[in-house]
């Protein structure tokens, strides 16, 4: 059985990490690491990446990854970016990483999720398109092969 003290310790750590959360979700455009993030927790960054990860089911870093992958493909739907415009519009330094990243969660890369995608929005409500375009987590997307 845990104590109260232990029980009301880890209310805390939730609290926080729950900040941390809230903070990628506001500033994912900015340069966050994981050590900038702990600091503002006063965690160390390992501490951090643990109790992310229990707490949310990845790490800081995926999580941030994820958030920039959310916002890029809503970037590249509208069609008037390009590709490398978009990258470093959500806060991605290498255009190289981005591709990668959003291809794991996309399953395509942008260059053909932009073409794709230009127009197959319209005429649906923001919050439904939001929710059905939302990239899958964990490098769980099909990669579809582009002739």
């Amino acid at each position: 059985m845990t104590s109260r003290p232990a029980a009301a310790q880890h209310l805390r750590d939730l609290v926080r990490l729950r900040r941390v959360r809230d903070r990628i979700d506001r500033e994912y455009a900015q340069p966050l690491d994981v050590e900038a993030l702990a600091r503002g927790a006063h965690m160390s960054a390992g501490h951090l990446s643990r109790e992310f990860r229990l707490a949310f089911g990845e790490s800081p870093y995926s999580y941030l990854m994820t958030r920039r992958i959310e916002r890029a493909m809503a970037l590249l739907r509208r069609g008037d970016l390009s590709v490398t415009d978009v990258c470093f519009a959500v806060g991605c330094s290498s255009l190289g990483t981005f591709s990668t990243r959003f291809t794991e969660l996309v399953g395509m890369p942008p260059s053909a999720y932009r073409r794709d995608a230009e127009g197959a929005m319209a005429g649906m409500p923001p919050c439904v398109a939001k929710q059905v375009t939302r990239p899958i987590r964990n490098r769980e997307a099909p990669v579809t092969s582009r002739k």
